[in-house]
């Protein structure tokens, strides 16, 4: 008989300042609404000095633990997806193992694809309890990222960051994954991506978005054959991807979930063998239906919308948003998630929420972690920019949170605010 495994609870670090996304237009000499209706942006998140990817991901791992209730002793790994990591050698894994004092005996590494990197290293958590090889333990994955694109770029109101923190068992309190039924895509392209030594990526937008939905669609075919083949879906009464209760996306920006949507649902229509729509544009019309996407996507981006991108945590910080609002409502039913890294990777999975979930995201305390935020006008904003997370904290930490304070000899030093 196969494990039950999956996502057991989840927890959410953000930085404690942001801009609001007005306030930015304004400042740009720019409509509002090209940044609120045409990214889907609320607000954006600004690190602090010192609030580096190691203190976010250290910060959402111990939320982790003391909101969970989590054994220390009982966990048996520990992975970081990021793509916005500190050093070439030695992984953020290692520094949230130290900071938290978990086990000598597990195992630490950090995963990296772009923004896939959290997915991967999901996957692996989750094979590995399957297989039985986690022989009781727990793993706690961690995506976190700073996503920086510089001041006055097309890029800047896309920016963001935080840290996601899940904790995958054999009691998937949250999300219970269809283990094996995962489809992927990967192609060697140049959308996106960040040479050693810049602190900014080098984007093509355009060409980014194109390679997103075109892995997106063999990722979701991939999947698709293998959930009909397993009868979690069919090709009957409804399309496949709408006997999904909802779908998260990676989520760069929120209306990239939209043109998501839409290639999915087009994925559908065009290999449907009785489909009605007819002509290519009459499908793809169809695929643009506004009512599919209110109801599959639409109420998990609210988190999103209030942080930025988040690049690895940007999918789980949307399934954070979902089962926020909606964990009660979709005890028992199977939802679908789709991961994209340039360069690029897609996977596409899919897990029945917990008849706990709501429970679980309770004690996540979502709202508190919002409100806690400062928000800073456009002065401060530029100022934080040009200092860089890099540059150590000089107050004392926020309680609950980690902050880098010092580096001395190139070592890295945190330390964690009082308590929370």
């Amino acid at each position: 008989m196969q494990r039950k495994v999956g996502i057991e609870a989840l927890a959410v670090a953000v930085p404690s300042r942001y801009v609001d996304i007005e306030d930015l237009a304004r400042a740009r000499n720019v409509d509002p609404a090209k940044f609120t209706s045409g990214l889907g942006a609320r607000e954006m998140a600004v690190t602090d000095p010192g609030e580096d990817t190691v203190a976010l991901a250290a910060t959402a791992a111990a939320r982790l633990i003391r909101q969970q209730g989590v054994d220390p002793s009982r966990v048996g790994m520990l992975v970081v997806g990021t793509e916005t990591g500190i050093d070439h050698s030695k992984p953020v894994a290692s520094h949230v193992q130290g900071l938290l004092k978990l086990p000598r005996t597990m195992r630490t590494y950090d995963t990296q694809h772009a923004c896939y990197g959290g997915t991967a290293g999901l996957m692996a958590a989750t094979e590995w309890l399957a297989s039985g090889a986690g022989a009781g333990k727990v793993a706690i994955v961690v995506c976190a990222d700073i996503a920086r694109y510089g001041l006055n770029t097309a890029g800047e109101p896309t920016q963001g960051g935080g840290a996601v923190a899940l904790l995958v068992s054999e009691q998937p309190d949250l999300l219970a994954l269809d283990v094996g039924l995962n489809g992927t895509c990967t192609m060697d392209v140049y959308d996106f991506w960040r040479p050693i030594g810049r602190r900014e990526a080098v984007v093509d937008g355009h060409y980014s978005i194109s390679c997103y939905l075109e892995a997106l669609s063999g990722a979701y075919r991939g999947w698709r054959e293998k959930a009909v083949a397993a009868g979690l879906v069919r090709w009957s009464g409804s399309l496949p991807g709408e006997q999904l209760a909802r779908i998260a996306y990676h989520v760069p920006f929120c209306k990239m979930a939209r043109k998501a949507h839409t290639q999915l649902r087009l994925c559908d229509l065009e290999d449907a063998k009785d489909s009605k729509a007819g002509t290519p544009e009459a499908r793809e019309e169809l695929a643009k239906s506004a009512a599919s996407y209110d109801a599959q996507v639409a109420s998990s981006l609210g988190l999103n919308a209030r942080i930025g991108n988040v690049y690895t945590a940007s999918l789980y910080l949307a399934l954070a948003g979902l089962l926020h609002g909606e964990g009660a409502k979709l005890a028992n039913q199977r939802i679908g998630l789709l991961s994209y890294g340039s360069g690029c990777m897609a996977e596409f999975f899919s897990g029945v929420v917990g008849e706990k979930a709501a429970e679980r995201m309770a004690r996540a305390d979502l709202d508190t972690v919002l409100a806690r935020r400062e928000r800073v006008p456009i002065e401060e904003y530029e100022r934080l920019m040009k200092l860089g997370s890099d540059a150590p904290e000089t107050k004392a930490p926020p309680p609950g949170a980690f902050r880098l304070t010092e580096i001395r000899d190139h070592k890295r030093l945190y330390a964690e605010g009082g308590a929370a």
